[in-house]
């Protein structure tokens, strides 16, 4: 419950607004992450058929389950279950780098460079926002 204040004075009582959307919307790791999945879903639609099923198939599910983890930690409301999730996501995103140099020394991806800087880049975001979060856990009560 949310006081609100009158003139100086505190009403209690007043509800606190609901959010207009879920909070991972507002997470700039999660937007990232949602624009690494649109350049891998891209890099991979010229990798051959026969990899459909194989690394393609790989590499697409890494890389939306990051951001998917962003939103599921985000989205359960605790500290502790969110500092999970992004640990969650950063292990996919680890996953993803490895089937990226494999792509990479398959002869797949002709320049792999601008995909691994935006891991990269993901990366050192992901450690920043888990390194707050566990800061700030023990702060708390």
């Amino acid at each position: 419950m949310k006081l609100k204040v009158v003139s100086g004075e505190a009403v209690s009582g007043e509800r606190e607004k609901p959010r207009q959307h879920p909070r991972h919307y507002d997470l700039d790791v999660w937007k990232d992450a949602m624009r690494l999945v649109r350049e891998i879903y891209h890099a991979t639609a010229a990798f051959p058929e026969q990899e459909r099923f194989g690394l393609t198939g790989q590499m697409r599910r890494a890389a939306v389950s990051i951001p998917s983890n962003i939103a599921e930690g985000a989205g359960r409301g605790g500290r502790v279950e969110l500092i999970r999730f992004l640990t969650i996501a950063r292990g996919s995103l680890a996953e993803l780098d490895t089937q990226l140099w494999i792509a990479r020394d398959l002869g797949f991806l002709d320049d792999a460079q601008p995909l691994q800087s935006a891991l990269q880049l993901l990366n050192a975001r992901l450690n920043a926002l888990i390194n707050v979060k566990r800061a700030r856990a023990e702060v708390s009560p």
